[in-house]
């Protein structure tokens, strides 16, 4: 009997503990945030990325009245930032700002030191933007069908460029070839300068471009766009078709920026986090700022970046696969 007694003092104290440990920790959260918040940009200062950052986290730190400073941890294609953040504690002060190179680098590399999925909790897709099919403008050529036609019957002269290989528009080239059938001969450059003035230079006859970084190009007619990879028209280019409306879909390309945090990040720290990041998104100004650098603001519940991550990790590894892509 008293053996009983004890164990039943035992388990009422440890469960009278645990509620008290539970509260303090729901208390915590609700005092959240009461430091500093460090925003990992796994990208070198200057890119879209950083940019985006620093506009985000200035903003976001008067909102919530706590100083959030930005941390460009860049190396390895942004793997050593990302794993930083993977293996930090999911309490809401260590976030990642990352973009469209977190679902690539999963699908080139066998082993990362972290799982792009499952190592950490979708916060909240910021924003977009449209990639799209470009050709030299001496082709004659004015849609996807007549790019096929030529490419097919001319095999000798069917180079494309990309800033490097294992880049979002080499795999985004990469998928066209395997979805359409078309042999395709790839041509890197160090950077999207070189690849691009090639490509206006009739040196290599098409390239997957990025519209926030061509934009000037297509209105001078130094290139011709001949589709964009989206569901819808690019706002800033409405006479270009999507490949949906030239007769070919689910061809769908987009460069994107989100934020993340570790996994097992506390649902209310998520939610505040996803809520007063929303409402900067609705802001004049950001949509203003975004647009500027040609990107469209997405916003809405982390679920939607948590597809997003998913969908890009099957596309990417089913076409480095097909395509036996392998990057040093």
């Amino acid at each position: 009997m008293f053996i009983r007694f004890f164990s039943f003092l035992i388990i009422s104290a440890n469960i009278f503990f645990g509620h008290i440990c539970l509260a303090q920790a729901q208390n915590a959260n609700l005092n959240f945030p009461n430091r500093t918040i460090t925003l990992v940009v796994p990208y070198t200062s200057g890119t879209t990325a950083d940019i985006l950052a620093r506009n985000i986290g200035t903003q976001l730190s008067l909102k919530m009245k706590t100083p959030i400073v930005v941390d460009n941890r860049a190396g390895a294609s942004g793997i050593i930032g990302t794993d930083f953040v993977a293996k930090a504690q999911p309490n809401g002060y260590t976030l990642l700002f990352t973009a469209t190179s977190h679902g690539t680098i999963a699908a080139l590399k066998d082993k990362l030191p972290y799982d792009a999925l499952n190592s950490f909790t979708p916060v909240i897709l910021l924003a977009k933007s449209t990639m799209g099919l470009a050709i030299n403008p001496s082709l004659p050529i004015n849609s996807v069908k007549e790019f096929i036609e030529y490419t097919r019957s001319h095999p000798k002269d069917s180079y494309y460029s990309s800033p490097g290989a294992g880049g979002i528009q080499h795999l985004a080239m990469e998928l066209l070839s395997q979805e359409l059938n078309l042999a395709l001969t790839h041509v890197p450059y160090k950077g999207a300068a070189g690849a691009m003035t090639d490509l206006i230079a009739g040196q290599v006859q098409s390239s997957i471009v990025s519209m926030q970084t061509s934009s000037s190009f297509i209105n001078s007619g130094q290139i011709k766009m001949l589709a964009v990879l989206s569901e819808e028209r690019s706002s800033a280019f409405p006479n270009i078709p999507t490949f949906k409306e030239s007769g070919f879909s689910g061809l769908i390309v987009e460069t994107w920026y989100g934020v993340l945090a570790p996994a097992n990040l506390p649902a209310d720290i998520l939610n505040r986090l996803n809520y007063e990041i929303s409402e900067l998104l609705t802001l004049a100004e950001n949509h203003e700022k975004f647009n500027k650098l040609g990107l469209e603001i997405v916003g809405g519940k982390p679920e939607i970046l948590k597809k997003l991550v998913s969908s890009e990790l099957t596309k990417w590894k089913r076409v480095v696969k097909a395509g036996k892509i392998e990057v040093n």
